[in-house]
């Protein structure tokens, strides 16, 4: 049986509505995965760099006030030091919080402005968090 071109109809796909799931009528996952996925392209690649940052601020104040800093570093200060970077990184994870909703409602080039705006100004907290946690709580207890 011969079927001519006229036999079929090609359709476009309206791919704005969420996905319905076949067997309970409730949006599909998908399209979250896809936010998240979009939003961890961006966010997760900084965090590098985030790290980085407040390493290069942390190490600016041990370096600039060495011989006070001396006998606070031992290996008991590890531990501290690692549940503060944690604390930083969990702290980075909140832009999360702010920017999956923002995938939802705002056109690419504004989003892209505000995630680069969100994640200076994040990393600018950051760093005065950074300095005023080792000025106020760690230097005045060394001596």
């Amino acid at each position: 049986m011969y079927l001519g071109d006229s036999d079929f109809e090609v359709r476009a796909v309206d791919t704005s509505q969420p996905a319905l799931s076949s067997d309970s009528g409730k949006p599909s996952p998908a399209p979250f995965r896809g936010l998240l996925g979009n939003a961890a392209r961006f966010w997760e690649p900084r965090r590098v760099l985030y790290n980085l940052i407040l390493g290069a601020v942390t190490l600016f104040w041990v370096v600039r006030t060495w011989p006070h800093f001396r006998p606070a570093l031992t290996l008991a200060t590890l531990l501290p030091l690692s549940v503060l970077a944690l604390i930083a990184n969990v702290c980075y994870s909140a832009a999360y919080f702010v920017d999956l909703p923002l995938e939802y409602s705002s056109p690419t080039a504004s989003r892209k402005r505000f995630r680069w705006g969100l994640w200076l100004l994040g990393t600018l907290l950051a760093m005065v968090l950074t300095s005023y946690w080792i000025l106020d709580e760690i230097y005045p207890d060394f001596h």
